[in-house]
């Protein structure tokens, strides 16, 4: 296992937000989630990311999640909010409240209320940076329609704007561009179906989604290939890959939950606009999780 420099370096957990019937916010069993996570030797949480369902949880929802994650949070574990505001100013404000409650860093898309170009990305980034919390770049430009190329990655981190990126093209290419061209940034894995990929390439960390169902599997699986120990972990990459993939779709806020329940773990529902799986994507995700727990997966 890589020496852990940075609060943003290894297992981080982009946290699921457990949700009764009533679709109320359990921020009990969410404390309990966090501790756990980090007794299953996990580096760090992130609330209030999309698998966090932010977009659907109020202010008040979203403040409450993090100081919840903070004291929970065992000495050394990371909480890393997630703080995409559709502008600047609001970010900002997410930032300043993840400071108050003394979190080590937080993460950061581009604006999304639209497709930004290059000027808007640069001053989204320079207005979260005045805060003075270090900033990880977050790059979906599945969902959000801006890339962060490399070269805007190499403008924003030479301005001293962001410490690394959570890379979520899903192209394995992009690490070493990256490095190419910004050697200094921490390229983070993103996507669960590429972490093999990504730690061997040299990421630092990962910021994961199925973690939240089977941790220790999954990060015996990120410290073994970012050790180069391919022997222990292609056979576990291969036995969690059905699950991984799911983290690129659609329908992953849901899937992991499902999962999560499968195992053991409470998962629940979804807020809308977010709705059930089907019944045959249902099976398919639990068939899955199924066969990673009988390969020893947990």
């Amino acid at each position: 296992m890589r020496a852990r420099l940075k609060p943003w370096h290894g297992v981080l957990v982009a946290t699921t937000v457990p949700l009764d019937d009533r679709l109320a916010v359990d921020f009990d069993r969410y404390a309990e989630h966090v501790g756990w996570l980090a007794a299953e030797g996990c580096d760090g949480v992130t609330p209030n990311g999309s698998l966090g369902e932010y977009q659907t949880l109020t202010e008040k929802e979203r403040s409450a999640l993090v100081r919840v994650a903070v004291d929970a949070a065992p000495e050394g574990f990371t909480v890393m909010p997630g703080i995409a505001a559709y502008g600047a100013l609001e970010a900002r404000r997410w930032a300043e409240d993840a400071a108050e409650a003394g979190c080590a860093a937080v993460m950061l898309l581009p604006p999304n209320a639209y497709r930004a170009d290059e000027r808007a990305v640069l001053e989204h980034y320079r207005e979260v940076a005045k805060v003075g919390v270090p900033v990880v770049a977050y790059n979906n430009p599945i969902d959000t329609k801006v890339d962060l190329s490399p070269a805007m990655l190499a403008r924003l981190h030479g301005e001293g704007l962001i410490v690394g990126v959570k890379e979520f093209t899903g192209d394995v290419r992009r690490s070493y561009e990256i490095a190419e061209v910004a050697p200094d940034l921490d390229v983070l894995a993103g996507s669960d179906d590429v972490t093999l990929e990504l730690a061997i390439a040299g990421a630092p960390g990962w910021i994961a989604g199925y973690v939240n169902a089977l941790p220790r599997a999954s990060v015996q699986l990120f410290n073994a290939a970012a050790s180069g120990d391919l022997a222990t972990a292609l056979p576990l990459y291969r036995a969690l890959h059905p699950l991984l993939r799911w983290d690129s779709k659609t329908e992953f806020v849901q899937a992991i939950k499902l999962s999560m329940d499968i195992v053991g773990r409470y998962g629940g529902p979804c807020r809308p606009p977010r709705v059930p799986l089907t019944e045959a994507q249902a099976s398919i995700v639990r068939e899955a999780t199924e066969k990673a727990v009988a390969a020893g997966g947990r």
